[in-house]
């Protein structure tokens, strides 16, 4: 078990995501990892579990040698004044997984040679299944990898450039709803079509993670693996070519190209 003690500043959904997902890997121990967040009450649940709760992030931050953020972009600025007076060099990597603000910038904010990576997971992390992609200006060769090591306990990893992270965020970290939205979908059609609305999500949902699954396995294009189960004149390809009349796969594109503009335009120094 990692002796690594974590903050994460801003334990909210995905931050508190995270904390669940490294307990769950038995990597990191609940009693390593400390949480702040503004409505600390609503980390009671999580205290019961192990965690430890801090209200005051300097606090935080001087317990730990990694520091995850996870706040709002809109709150990042006031939280990296707040807490670089806490931060030394020899001691802390700092990961922000905070939409739309640079290694750069962060630098400019606490005005240290601290490592500083972005990881940007989605909320399935919580039980580990998120795809994280991970990205750094540093040469901290260590800072990379701590982060690998954190991310992997929540999923699969992906080190990518750091100008490709807006897209990331729109893939992975929206992305995650845009499946959501799509098994809801599903789900419904399969109560128009006859089942109970439990069952008809469950089998939607399990279907979803079948085909991943298979991709993940095989290595395969979808195309291929939807090759295998359309015939001709069959109701595979009916239902398929219906939806692409419809702008299924236009839609989904246009979502999560509209959502990578949007999240470069989340942070600005003027937010804090």
């Amino acid at each position: 078990m990692q002796q690594t003690r974590i903050a994460i500043i801003g334990a909210g959904n995905i931050g508190s995501s995270i904390a669940n997902g490294l307990a769950e890997s038995e990597l990191f121990a609940p009693q390593d990892i400390i949480l702040t967040r503004r409505r600390i009450h609503l980390l009671d649940e999580q205290k019961k579990r192990g965690f430890i709760i801090e209200k005051d992030n300097l606090t935080a931050v001087r317990q730990s040698e990694v520091v995850i953020i996870a706040v709002e972009p809109l709150q990042t600025d006031h939280v990296l004044e707040e807490i670089s007076p806490a931060l030394l060099p020899e001691k802390h990597t700092l990961i922000s997984i905070v939409t739309g603000i640079s290694t750069h910038q962060i630098k400019e904010k606490i005005s240290k040679e601290i490592p500083i990576v972005r990881a940007m997971p989605n909320t399935a992390i919580a039980v580990r299944q998120s795809m994280t992609c991970i990205a750094s200006a540093s040469t901290n060769g260590k800072a990379i990898e701590m982060a690998k090591t954190i991310f992997s306990t929540g999923g699969q990893t992906l080190v990518i450039h750091e100008e490709q992270m807006d897209a990331a965020t729109a893939l992975v970290a929206c992305g995650i709803a845009f499946f959501f939205r799509a098994i809801r979908a599903a789900s419904q059609g399969g109560i128009e079509i006859g089942f109970h609305a439990d069952e008809a999500l469950e089998m939607a949902a399990q279907t979803a993670k079948g085909a991943a699954s298979l991709l993940l396995f095989s290595g395969n294009h979808p195309e291929s693996e939807i090759d295998k189960v359309t015939t001709p004149r069959g109701c595979t390809i009916a239902g398929l070519n219906r939806m692409e009349h419809e702008g299924f796969s236009s839609a989904l594109i246009k979502g999560i190209t509209v959502s990578a503009e949007k999240a470069s335009k989340l942070y600005t120094k003027e937010s804090g």
